[in-house]
């Protein structure tokens, strides 16, 4: 049971933004109150996908999944260089059974082919985590834009298409504390209007992703398929550090370990019982989806946003 100074100094940091996404807000919720670790073996004989699992926090949470017993594939866009990650993981945890698979999630056809691979085997842990923050607007192979693409539209096709597979599954999807600061942009999806910046434009699909994950989390119920959004702070990853690096300058000392940020991955995953569906989680924690009222939506906008959504990747929204 929570203590009233643990529920009080975890709202604290929650609020305090610096304090609840660095090292620190993570060692000090660990402390004083945490739910406990699933136990060794959880996942014994369980088949586990982490997209972007190459590196950072993909390469983190597949580690977890496999020191739980797991067997995992990465799936990556480049299988030469997510090769180190696969010999770090068995280095780390022998006899892991590790597997590289080529995807890159945000082509739609590419993500067709790769789910024909997986289809025919169950799979009880997918993780969307394959990230991309581009300097300029990009468009993917189907002509979306990249991170429109890589966040949102190619996990929906993926996790819909690996359905039959996946029936009393868990879904995670690794958003960004990002989010916050952005409305769900219903009017313009594709960034089509205004000056493009690549955070801004990676904010906005992570509020897509967490405003989603209850929409979703009601659409695969009848496959008893749980779905969870969670946002792992700010952790010292490859991405961070290339793609924001006076960030990662600044707050190289307190950003998290990527073990650190992918916790809440690995417990989404193997806890039991398992999580409420179609909540949104950080430091194993639900968190609220909005702190500033003008990043809230109403339904007609949701609706708006998963029909475009939908009818770009070429499935039924209702």
């Amino acid at each position: 049971m929570r203590t009233v100074a643990a529920r009080a100094i975890d709202a604290v940091l929650d609020r305090s933004v610096v304090g609840g996404y660095t090292r620190l807000g993570y060692l000090a919720r660990r402390r004083v109150g945490w739910p406990a670790d699933p136990p060794p073996g959880a996942l014994a004989g369980q088949a586990t996908v982490v997209t972007g699992g190459g590196a950072g926090l993909g390469k983190a949470a597949a580690k977890g999944f496999a020191q739980l017993g797991a067997t995992v594939t990465l799936l990556v866009r480049d299988t030469g260089r997510a090769e180190a990650a696969r010999a770090e993981i068995r280095a780390a945890v022998p006899g892991a059974q590790v597997d590289l698979m080529r995807c890159d999630v945000s082509d739609l056809e590419d993500v067709r082919r790769i789910a024909d691979e997986l289809r025919g085997r169950p799979l009880h842990v997918l993780v969307h985590n394959a990230g991309v923050l581009p300097p300029a607007r990009v468009e993917s192979a189907q002509h979306h834009e990249l991170t429109l693409a890589t966040h949102v539209l190619g996990p929906v096709l993926l996790t819909e298409l690996l359905l039959p597979a996946l029936t009393g599954a868990r879904v995670i999807v690794v958003s960004s504390g990002g989010m916050y600061t952005q409305s769900l942009p219903a009017e313009d999806p594709e960034y089509l209007d205004g000056d493009y910046k690549g955070a801004t434009a990676y904010a906005r699909t992570k509020r897509i992703q967490v405003a989603l994950t209850p929409l979703l989390a009601r659409r695969w119920a009848d496959r008893d398929v749980g779905v969870h959004a969670m946002h792992p702070g700010w952790a010292d990853t490859p991405g961070v550090s290339t793609s924001l690096p006076g960030f990662s300058r600044v707050l190289r000392r307190a950003l998290r370990t990527p073990e650190q940020g992918a916790d809440t991955v690995v417990w989404l995953g193997a806890c039991d019982p398992a999580p409420p569906s179609g909540r949104f989680w950080h430091d194993r924690r639900e968190r609220p989806e909005y702190f500033l009222p003008f990043t809230g939506h109403g339904a007609e906008e949701l609706r708006r946003i998963w029909r475009y959504c939908a009818e770009a990747v070429g499935i039924d929204p209702t």
